[in-house]
């Protein structure tokens, strides 16, 4: 194959009319498949659909003397709080269980320092003239959307191959108008990172001048390796104690691609100074989260070693369908110089940048195929990307004969909008 980019206007308009008929027969198969979010597939599901059934007799509902039927513990079962803080690497009095979501954890939060303060507020959020906060791009659309409802000036950093540019970083947490950081430090949503120690020490060391400075860690795939063995991560908590931000930091994962996404467990572990600020405040919310799913939860994956157990489980589930998109960019897509992409081990993306100019129309042409993908501009604050060029692939929920006709339509439509933007 020739690269695009050295064709003559004559070859570029004879390639333009193959992959134009190829196109409009892909058309015709009235395709109707969804990329569009970072979904477990079905075969996953079924695979922990055991978990229902663990709870039986009324001995199986107590846990350390506590009834999961009844109100209360709004920080979460003792023994759940224990699973999760060897999973994190941190101490179960740092751990808030909460419900079936970490991203409603990052709200609350977030919604805490607008209204009331946080444990170092000078005041709450909202008697301020700007807030700032700092989003890491690409990065994961739902966290943009969070500062954004809530009228932050979004200030975008580069992500580098070894986490955000912490150089920029240090200068903008300069400005005591800037409260906060976006992280995923492990698989990235979209690019697949894995944050460098350095990175990590650097943000741990942060010297802010907002008293009430947020690291959001957001550690949502920190067991989730699909092609290579556990990649064991830096407890931050501690390593923001060692540099004098223990109260610093807040770290969030949850059970969403462990077992279920609709019906798992949110975490939030911070210090012990600020779960005793916040968890009266969430007490008022409300007066306990699902305990009953946490125990199940507890009873289900057990500790680290049983949870790692599974995770290998989900990852020969996942590894062929992240094979069957990389062989295809491969064979399709770098022989023409028209895309770079990343090489996930980890996490449930793969980051495509394709030729400047190109990714709203190649999505559109693959809507117009039949199969819709994450939109173009998600992964940069306000829903807009400088370059036109990045494209999130979410492979995770079709089986793979269905991933493996998403993606043909994705190349053909790459190559129908490289060649339109180089002129036919």
């Amino acid at each position: 194959m020739k690269k695009y980019s050295d064709m003559t206007l004559a070859e570029r308009q004879t390639e333009y009319a193959a992959v134009k008929a190829a196109f409009e027969a892909k058309k015709t198969l009235g395709l109707q498949l969804n990329m569009a979010r970072g979904k477990p597939g079905t075969d996953q599901l079924d695979m922990v659909t055991e978990m229902c059934n663990i709870l039986v007799t009324h001995d199986d509902f107590v846990s350390d003397g506590i009834d999961s039927r009844n109100y209360g513990n709004v920080d979460g079962l003792p023994a759940a709080k224990k699973l999760f803080a060897e999973l994190l690497g941190c101490k179960p009095a740092q751990v808030f269980v909460g419900g079936n979501a970490s991203l409603q954890l990052m709200f609350t939060m977030i919604a805490m320092a607008y209204s009331h303060g946080l444990l170092h507020s000078e005041k709450p959020w909202k008697e301020l003239e700007k807030v700032k906060w700092l989003c890491p791009a690409p990065g994961y659309d739902r966290h943009f959307k969070v500062s954004q409802y809530f009228g932050m000036e979004l200030l975008t950093v580069p992500m580098t191959a070894d986490g955000p540019d912490m150089d920029l970083v240090e200068e903008l947490v300069k400005d005591p108008a800037v409260k906060g950081i976006w992280n995923v430090p492990k698989y990235s949503n979209p690019e697949g990172v894995v944050y460098s120690d350095e990175t990590i020490r650097r943000m741990a060391a942060l010297k802010p001048a907002a008293p009430d400075f947020m690291l959001m860690w957001d550690n949502a795939y920190c067991i989730h390796e699909f092609d290579c063995e556990f990649v064991p991560f830096a407890d931050i908590l501690a390593l923001c104690e060692e540099n004098g931000n223990a109260d610093m930091v807040y770290e969030f994962a949850s059970t969403s691609k462990v077992t279920f996404p609709g019906a798992g467990v949110g975490v939030m572990a911070a210090s012990e100074a600020n779960l005793a600020y916040v968890k009266p405040l969430i007490n008022i919310q409300t007066i306990g989260f699902d305990k009953i799913n946490q125990l199940r939860h507890v009873k289900y994956l057990q500790d680290k070693e049983h949870t790692l157990a599974l995770m290998k489980r989900h990852a020969a589930i996942l590894s062929p369908k992240f094979h069957a998109v990389l062989s295809a960019l491969d064979a399709e897509i770098a022989p023409l110089g028209i895309a770079d992409w990343k090489r996930p081990v980890g996490g449930y993306f793969v980051s495509l940048d394709a030729m400047p100019g190109t990714a709203k129309r190649t999505l559109a042409l693959c809507k117009e195929a039949g199969v819709t993908m994450t939109g173009a501009g998600a992964t940069f604050p306000y829903g807009i990307d400088p370059n036109d060029s990045n494209i999130r692939i979410a492979p995770t929920m079709p089986p793979v004969a269905e991933l493996e006709q998403a993606i043909a339509v994705l190349c053909l439509c790459l190559r129908m909008s490289a060649l339109e933007k180089l002129g036919i």
